[in-house]
């Protein structure tokens, strides 16, 4: 079972501290899961814009032309729900995958690393479950190992995720924590091609303290779920000048006072609502037009 800090995000106070202004605005710019149902005109179009391999625009409002597709099983990876259509991305995202799970596969007797959503045929906004994930360079990567494809994908259709690495609370690993899942998140974070990796804060408050000097900590960025899963967003290739890479990272491990807010009592016992107003959605790219209507 999921915990309670994955199930839903806490409610800010109103008028919070430097600290919650800053680290709140910072988020802005980081997929948010959305609990939307409704078809988008992506969503609806289940074919590839052919043409040169091109990521446009960022991760919540962008698209992609000549995607590749994740084949449904590789060596040491299976890619699970795929009724979802979601399995497309740029070439080194496809790539990455296929990398990791090389190394799963080198590493353990047989097992598979389960893959969950990259983007869609040509990208642009889902339908449910992502902001993000729009221009090719997202892949959400469970924690917990398959031990066959034929097993992930019977134990996990839509609405049974691989369970959470985290107790009941979100403040520390459960039992299902360990060396296999340390292992994919590090393997992730020093990958030349990642250029950031989201998970829920109880995993990277554990990292912290069972690697403090480790310089691939500083590409972890904590974020509300992501307790069974973590998400990968990689670095905008140089032959798509039209992507838009996200700000940099700051310096440093990101284990201290940054980390230390995310278990505060402000934001675990918020006193009020935030406000609900929704943020209006921006145009996508001009040149995400064409993708869509490509025949």
């Amino acid at each position: 079972m999921a915990s309670s800090l994955r199930r839903r995000r806490p409610v800010l106070a109103r008028g919070g501290s430097t600290m919650l202004a800053a680290v709140a605005g910072f988020y802005l710019l980081l997929p948010i899961d959305s609990g939307v149902a409704a078809e988008t005109p992506w969503s609806q179009v289940g074919t590839i814009a052919e043409g040169r391999t091109e990521s446009i625009g960022g991760p919540s409002n962008g698209c992609i032309r000549g995607a590749s597709r994740l084949p449904p099983t590789g060596e040491g990876f299976v890619s699970i729900r795929r009724h979802r259509n979601r399995y497309y991305g740029q070439e080194q995202t496809v790539r990455f995958v296929q990398d990791l799970g090389a190394a799963v596969a080198e590493r353990t007797d047989g097992r598979l690393v389960m893959i969950g959503d990259l983007a869609q045929p040509r990208g642009g906004r889902m339908s449910s479950s992502h902001v993000s994930h729009q221009n090719g360079m997202d892949v959400d990567i469970w924690l917990t190992l398959a031990d066959s494809a034929q097993r992930a994908w019977q134990d996990h259709p839509e609405a049974n995720d691989p369970p959470s690495m985290l107790g009941q609370h979100g403040l520390k690993p459960n039992a299902r924590w360990g060396a296999d899942q340390r292992f994919l998140i590090k393997w992730a974070a020093e990958h030349p091609d990642v250029d950031r990796i989201l998970v829920n804060p109880g995993i990277k408050r554990a990292l912290c303290r069972s690697d403090p000097d480790a310089a691939w900590l500083r590409k972890l960025r904590p974020w509300w779920r992501h307790d069974a899963h973590m998400h990968v967003r990689l670095k905008c290739p140089s032959d798509s000048p039209s992507c838009k890479q996200q700000s940099p990272i700051r310096m440093g491990s990101g284990c201290g006072s940054e980390l230390a807010w995310w278990f505060s009592q402000e934001v675990r016992s918020p006193r009020g609502s935030s406000s609900s107003t929704p943020r209006p959605r921006p145009e996508p790219p001009a040149a995400c037009a064409a993708v869509l209507s490509a025949s």
